[in-house]
This record gives C-alpha cells, structure tokens and sequence, in this order.
C-alpha cells in the first residue's frame, strides 16, 4: 500500500483551521467541508478525514491518536523482530 502525499502537514492543518473556524457559518461540519474541499484542491472526504484526524488528537473524539498508533506499530514491529529471534535462538539451542 503506497500512499501519495499530495498535500504537505501544513496544507492539512490549515484545511483543518479553515473549517474549524467556518463551522459555525454552515449548517453542518460536512456542509462547512463540502464548501471548503474545493478551495483547497482536494476531495471532500479526504478533508473530513483530516478534520476527524486533527480532532482525535486533540482529545475531541474518541480514538487512536497519531502518536499513539505509531507507538504501536514500532511494538508490533519489534516484537515480530524478537520472535523471529527467539525462534532462531531456540532453533540454535536444538544443536547444542
């Protein structure tokens, strides 16, 4: 899975500042994004996503927060690391 990083971090957070601070102009979050997406040159959802994004890492959603899930893949990827050593060390030890 390769992503394309079409947009910068500061294209994403100030799309995100935008809306947040339109909100209250339009009648719902999706309407203010629908409004704002275009402006910025990106598809709506792509925008709601950032929005949903921002606000779970400033704690106004539940969810995982970025540092968070990118602690977790580090874990994960280092206890595959040390299984796979565990299993060629206990491999190892067969022989002796």
């Amino acid at each position: 899975m390769n992503k394309s990083n079409k947009f910068s971090p500061e294209v994403r957070e100030r799309a995100v500042r935008m809306v947040q601070e339109h909100r209250a102009e339009y009648p719902s979050l999706w309407a203010a994004i629908e409004s704002i997406a275009p402006k910025i040159g990106c598809v709506p959802q792509t925008l709601h996503d950032w929005v949903k994004r921002a606000e779970i890492d400033a704690g106004l959603r539940a969810g995982t927060t970025t540092s968070d899930a990118r602690r977790i893949k580090e874990l994960e990827r280092e206890v595959k690391e040390l299984r796979r050593a565990n299993e060629i060390l206990k491999t190892a030890s067969a022989f002796f």
